[in-house]
């Protein structure tokens, strides 16, 4: 799947591979040590980074990345929201784009691209769960249809300063006007009251 810009310049989406992951921990480790999208304060390490990749894509769950002249420039992917069963038809979403590529696009090229694919896995509702309120995550966010769901004020700390986190929400497909055709598994149940 190819979009963006003609030349060297072209973004190219893809599914993520575990070989793209130490490319995937460099990005994310810049965002830890000097950002508050992440309340991480330890970046993940590379193999860390390739059970991520696995954890996520092995439940068919969309992981893209996004690369320029075959460098890797930005990654996404959707996770189930919560791990409780009545969850499963709402994800979060996560996007990092690399420092020196930050502005030219790829956060909205990745953001519309894993809209598509957690639809088609069957998720109804995606979810933004944005630390520090980065203003330029929600100003994405909002660009794509995401509406304000709601703000948890000084949840985090980080770099010497209470951080808030701002809900953010839009429907996939049907959203709830329908059913999902598929029901919760009930026989979690048990497994929930151990």
């Amino acid at each position: 799947m190819e979009t963006g810009e003609s030349g060297a310049n072209r973004c190219v989406l893809r599914s993520a591979e575990v070989g793209d992951a130490a490319s995937i921990a460099a990005i994310y480790a810049a965002h830890v040590e000097s950002g508050s999208a992440s309340f991480d304060t330890v970046p993940r390490t590379v193999t860390e980074t390739e059970q991520k990749i696995r954890d996520i894509t092995e439940k068919g769950w969309p992981f893209l990345v996004a690369t320029r002249a075959g460098d890797v420039v930005g990654y996404a992917y959707a996770s189930q929201f919560r791990d409780r069963p009545a969850y499963g038809f709402a994800c979060e979403d996560s996007i990092y784009v690399r420092a020196d590529q930050v502005g030219q696009g790829i956060g909205s090229q990745l953001l519309a691209a894993l809209i598509e694919h957690s639809t088609a896995f069957g998720f109804r509702q995606m979810i933004a769960v944005i630390g520090g309120g980065e203003p330029a995550s929600v100003a994405l966010h909002g660009k794509m249809g995401f509406e304000h769901a709601g703000r948890m004020r000084s949840v985090g700390r980080k770099f010497g300063r209470w951080l808030d986190s701002v809900y953010m929400q839009i429907a996939l497909g049907e959203g709830d006007g329908s059913g999902p055709g598929r029901e919760p598994d009930e026989g979690s149940r048990e497994r929930e009251e151990r």
